[in-house]
């Protein structure tokens, strides 16, 4: 009877081998999916301030491109005024001039 109840012994201990291994699997398995959890969350939030610091310096060269370009379209926009305005005053000398003759 030794025997048969050596046996039975061993097979009790290698359920509560098995029933532990399964137990510590379970654990660093959960242990696991939590850092990978962790992990992505900690991937996903650094990608966000990446892509925040990069809209910002998107954002901050396209506002100084386009002040850039108001300053020049408002300088060309200045010389075309006073060219204009040059323009003008000599046909204003012009037209007196006429004016004057066809009265004389």
């Amino acid at each position: 009877m030794t025997t048969i109840s050596e046996a039975i012994t061993t097979i009790k201990k290698a359920e509560s081998d098995a029933d532990k291994l399964i137990e510590d699997t379970e654990a660093k398995s959960s242990e696991m999916i939590q850092e990978a959890k962790s992990k992505s969350i900690e991937t996903i939030e650094k990608a966000k301030e990446e892509a925040n610091s990069d809209a910002e310096k998107i954002t901050f060269e396209a506002e100084t491109n386009a002040k850039k370009e108001a300053y020049q379209i408002n300088n060309q926009t200045s010389e075309k005024v006073e060219i204009t305005k040059t323009s003008a005053t000599n046909m204003v000398d012009e037209a007196a001039e006429v004016i004057v003759k066809s009265i004389l």
